[in-house]
């Protein structure tokens, strides 16, 4: 299938992800702030302990939502979900044209990872499942697009302007997303789950662009029917033997995600690359690193479902691993004054660029595409607010001890610490990770529950395998 005859379904997914580009500015806009926080002219005078609390507030309130997320997933849709999560943003950007001092800062930051909780546990729901098969994983694989978008506008644009202006500029975007998402449709499973068919059926049809879905309805509606038998508990998520096998699998892959130092390398990216010394200054070199991820992110999406999940997962998890290594030999000769330093100071700014190619080649993107298709319709919900929390708590541990490792150890230990963790992410996907790649939702859960239920599939062209018990 072509973009072209999927494209209502993309402008869909292209709205929806507007709010993970408002949650890319919230985390690249650490970068370029907090050198001016820092530095003898910061209108707000801050501490290095102070400014590690303000990259990591965000991420750590923002285990804070994805459960009243979850619920509201369940109970008024995916689609009003994340436009809920548009208000934390505005309100927090708000916060920071107003601040004085540091404690109004904390707010505001708090106040937008309760926004970057919701908008990252609904946004793979949302796009999981309004699209087709063919393309589910391009799609999903957006919002980590639209995510380094967000991250390169603050590089781009943080340097060269003051707090206020920038706060200016990012404000417009969770706006943006209100007004254009309001008129997409709601997720046809939601209405499903609901039990309104009729209203199912007119989403698809705004979705597909076609008159005559009735088959592709009736594959969704069995699906919906058989996962939505029994109500779904959280205890199932560990009780159950194929959830538990999923959640075991996602968290891996999200464990390996953020201890690859991911995280940390984004939010002090142009304090990284001033210590650094490569020949290219700090500010140019972050707009080189922006410009890498995001389009990275688009030529993995046009390849995870090509090539499929575990090959890219793969490749990333041993590539972050590598430079991670590589550029913890960096640090560690400039920290002892090595005189080979001074005929290598072009490694990180050729390393670091690998790092985030291999990163955002498949971490960054393929688990939000995993994520989306691995639970059955009545556990989904449930499954991907635990795996938001798991998340938002490893990237705060990451944020916050980066800076605690490199001012008490050096920087060279961090790198070191997250190369070995990547090379065993790179066991851990080879040994459990199946491949979902094209595969409906129902052929993806039999993988996971075959040893519980004996099932036969039914594939229509162009339609959803229809799962039944036999």
């Amino acid at each position: 299938m072509s973009i072209r005859s999927k494209w209502r379904e993309y402008v869909a997914a292209l709205s929806a992800t507007l709010i993970t580009a408002a949650a890319g500015t919230t985390v690249g806009w650490t970068s370029p702030t907090l050198p001016i926080l820092l530095s003898k002219n910061s209108p707000i005078q801050t501490s290095a302990d102070q400014s590690s609390w303000i990259a990591s507030l965000m991420i750590l309130c923002s285990a804070a939502s994805p459960i009243p997320a979850s619920y509201l997933a369940d109970r008024i849709g995916t689609k009003k979900t994340l436009l809920l999560a548009a208000i934390p943003y505005i309100i927090g950007w708000i916060m920071v044209m107003l601040a004085g001092n540091i404690p109004t800062i904390y707010v505001s930051r708090l106040i937008s990872g309760l926004g970057y909780g919701i908008a990252y546990t609904a946004a793979p729901m949302y796009l999981g499942e309004i699209a087709s098969n063919e393309v589910r994983g391009a799609m999903t694989t957006l919002i980590t697009v639209m995510s380094k978008f967000g991250i390169l506008s603050q590089y781009c644009i943080g340097p060269y302007v003051s707090m206020l202006g920038l706060a200016s500029f990012n404000i417009a975007i969770p706006i943006l997303f209100v007004v254009t998402f309001s008129a997409m449709p709601e997720s046809p499973y939601y209405y499903l789950k609901s039990g309104r068919k009729n209203l199912a059926e007119l989403s698809l049809k705004k979705l597909r662009g076609r008159r005559y879905i009735r088959e592709e309805l009736e594959c969704m509606t069995h699906l919906v029917n058989e996962n939505m038998k029994e109500k779904s508990r959280w205890k199932d998520l560990v009780a159950v033997g194929g959830n538990k096998k999923g959640l075991i699998i996602l968290l891996g892959i999200y464990f390996t995600q953020q201890f690859c130092g991911s995280t940390a390398i984004i939010a002090y990216a142009q304090q990284i690359f001033g210590a650094a010394e490569g020949g290219l200054g700090a500010k140019e070199s972050c707009i080189l690193f922006g410009t890498v991820q995001l389009l990275t992110s688009a030529i993995s999406s046009q390849l995870v479902d090509r090539l499929g999940r575990k090959p890219l997962l793969l490749v990333s998890s041993c590539g972050v691993g590598l430079a991670n290594i590589i550029i913890g030999a960096y640090f560690f000769m400039k920290h002892k004054n090595s005189e080979l330093v001074i005929n290598v100071s072009f490694i990180p700014i050729v390393v670091i660029p690998i790092f985030i190619f291999s990163y955002t080649i498949g971490l960054a993107t393929v688990p939000f595409a995993i994520t989306s298709e691995i639970f059955p319709t009545n556990i989904k919900s449930k499954a991907t607010c635990v795996i938001q929390i798991f998340v938002a708590l490893m990237t705060f541990a990451v944020t916050k001890l980066y800076q605690v490792i490199a001012d008490n150890l050096g920087n060279y230990v961090a790198f070191w610490c997250f190369g070995l963790l990547s090379m065993g992410g790179v066991i851990f996907i080879l040994l459990l990770l199946p491949e979902t790649k094209g595969q409906s939702f129902a052929a993806i859960q039999d993988k996971l529950y075959s040893n519980e239920k004996v099932i036969f599939e039914k594939q229509d062209e162009d339609m959803s395998r229809v799962r039944l018990n036999i």
